[in-house]
Formats: C-alpha cells, structure tokens, sequence
C-alpha cells in the first residue's frame, strides 16, 4: 500500500482507496467487466469427479442464474443439492440446442442471466453449447465464463507427455473403420510437420478397440498414456506404448470416465518393411482398395504406388492360404 503515515485511521481503513484500478479484482473481490450475476450467458465449469473442486464463483454464477441449461438435468440436480442452490434448470443437448437457440438468444436480450454447465468439466469441449455460444456473440449478448475442472487438461498434466503442443479431438468415431481413416488423417498430418500431443476421450468398452487400431495406424511404439477415474477415489494414469497399453485392456477392460493421450511421433521415413506392415494388417478386415487408400494416407505415400503394392501383398497372402 501507498498511504503514509499522516492519513487518518479511516483512510487506512480502505484499502480500495489505494489499490490499483488496474488489476483484475476491485476490493469487493468482484471482476469489474460483466459479472456472472449480470445479465447474459455465464458458462460455467462443473466438477469432472471430485465435488470438491467446485469453485465458490461457480456456485455464485448458479445461485444468481434465472436459468441453467444442462446436458442432463438430473446430473446437475445433484451438483445443485450438494451447494443448496434453488435454481430453474433446462436440458440443453445436441438433440435440441438447434431449435431452443432462437428462444433463448430472446431471452438473454431480454436481460436475463443465464448459466450454461455441462455434466462434467468445461462447457463445449466434446459438449453441447457451441451454437449457442456463437449465437450470443453474433446477437451482441454478453458471454462470459467462471473456469474450472477440464477432464483433457488434467490427464495432459499427468500423462508425462509433452504438454505443448496439443491437440484436443474430443471423441474418435465409433465404429473401426471411420476411426481408422480419422487416425490416418492424423498420421499424415504428422508427416506434413504436425508434432504434438493427441488427446482424445472414449468410453471404456471401445477403448481395447481404440488403442489396438492406434497401434496400427500411428505404429505400436508410440508413448501413450490412458488416464482414468481423474479426481476420484480411484484415479489411474498408465503409462506406455500403445500396443502394450491395447494388450493389456483387452484383457483388463477399465470403467469410468476415460482419457487417451499419444504422445507426438518421432521424425522417421516410412520403410518398405512398415508399409507391408501395416498393409498387412489393415488387409485382415479391409478390401485391397480402403487397406491402400488408409496405408498411403498414413504415410504420405502416392496411393497408386500402395495400391500396386497392396495388390501384391493380397494375392502372397491368397496363395498362402490355398
């Protein structure tokens, strides 16, 4: 503080008089642009596991909301009931965020405070609220955010893999086939320059899946780290090559909330021996054509150039099997 010693006792009681207007937080401990208690769109993050970690301004942002929208309304009911908060809660998901924007963009220009939480962790990321985020900006409705828990930031933390940079995906697709073309395109962005830590979630009865399709398309050295349960009573971080990791849940299969973390690949050329490799085993469950199409988009290799050699590779394993 700046006051000297010739100002009155009740000067020297207000410490706002002297705290510089610049920093972040005024004296009352309260931001000074748009509040969470202020008209407008507040996303708020909840707990990923640990209700501990809710901080006091999440639960403020809620108690002051006239509404809060939720992927699951039960979910949120629980978080509500922990911190005694009475609050109007809607269920907003990606089956009707398209439809409740136009209502809802009415109400915030109306002037209501409104709270956007998903069941876990930070809004949007691999969680409804995009379109009507982007729709609040575009109608000049103030949006602001109380931070907080995120499930891919703290498995990054823990993974001990290189934390700068990443690269968040969210969720791989569902079914083998799609997920190996996503992480094809991967692979051949890697080879274009691309080095960072791939991050994604999955759901634990496809994570065995995941991971062995990882080591076939990404190679099963690569360090991985499969983060599960984080901020629970049983949080587990392993760590290892994918192909270990896809062998040891294939037959240990995990519960719980899942991250996958890859870690970035080593500079290397593609040999001929890895491009039979790995035409080899995308062959056991593709046609000739998807095995070299998936094959040259992973190695950066001219297709046509794969597909004669995938050709090859299928009439060998035809003629070993006669």
């Amino acid at each position: 503080m700046h006051a000297s010693s010739s100002r009155s006792s009740s000067t020297n009681n207000r410490p706002d008089e002297h705290r510089d207007r610049t920093s972040p937080l005024h004296s009352e401990g309260k931001p000074p642009s748009h509040a969470p208690s202020s008209p407008g769109l507040t996303l708020v993050a909840t707990p990923i596991g640990n209700l501990g970690d809710f901080s006091p301004r999440g639960a403020e942002a809620l108690a002051s909301a006239d509404l809060i929208l939720c992927e699951d309304t039960r979910t949120t009911a629980r978080l509500l009931t922990e911190r005694s908060i009475s609050a109007r809660t809607e269920a907003l998901h990606e089956h009707n965020e398209r439809q409740r924007i136009p209502g809802l963009i009415a109400r915030l220009q109306d002037g209501a405070n409104i709270a956007l939480v998903s069941d876990a962790g930070m809004p949007l990321l691999s969680d409804p609220g995009f379109r009507l985020v982007r729709a609040a900006i575009e109608a000049n409705v103030p949006v602001t955010v109380v931070p907080g828990p995120n499930a891919a930031l703290t498995a990054l933390v823990l993974s001990g893999l290189p934390p700068h940079p990443f690269m968040f995906i969210g969720f791989p697709p569902p079914r083998s086939s799609a997920r190996k073309e996503s992480f094809a395109k991967l692979h051949a962005a890697e080879r274009a320059g691309l080095s960072a830590t791939l991050i994604w979630h999955e759901a634990p009865h496809r994570l065995a899946e995941t991971l062995a399709d990882m080591a076939e398309i990404f190679g099963p050295t690569r360090p991985c780290a499969v983060a599960r349960e984080l901020t629970k009573k049983f949080e587990e971080v392993r760590r290892d090559t994918v192909g270990e990791l896809a062998a040891f849940y294939a037959s240990t299969p995990p519960r719980g909330e899942i991250t996958v973390l890859l870690g970035p690949a080593e500079p290397e050329q593609t040999s001929e021996d890895d491009l039979d490799t790995t035409l080899r085993s995308l062959l056991e469950t593709h046609s000739v054509k998807d095995a070299a199409a998936l094959a040259a988009t992973a190695a950066g290799l001219p297709k046509r150039t794969v597909y004669t050699r995938a050709l090859e590779l299928a009439a060998e394993i035809k003629a070993a099997k006669s």
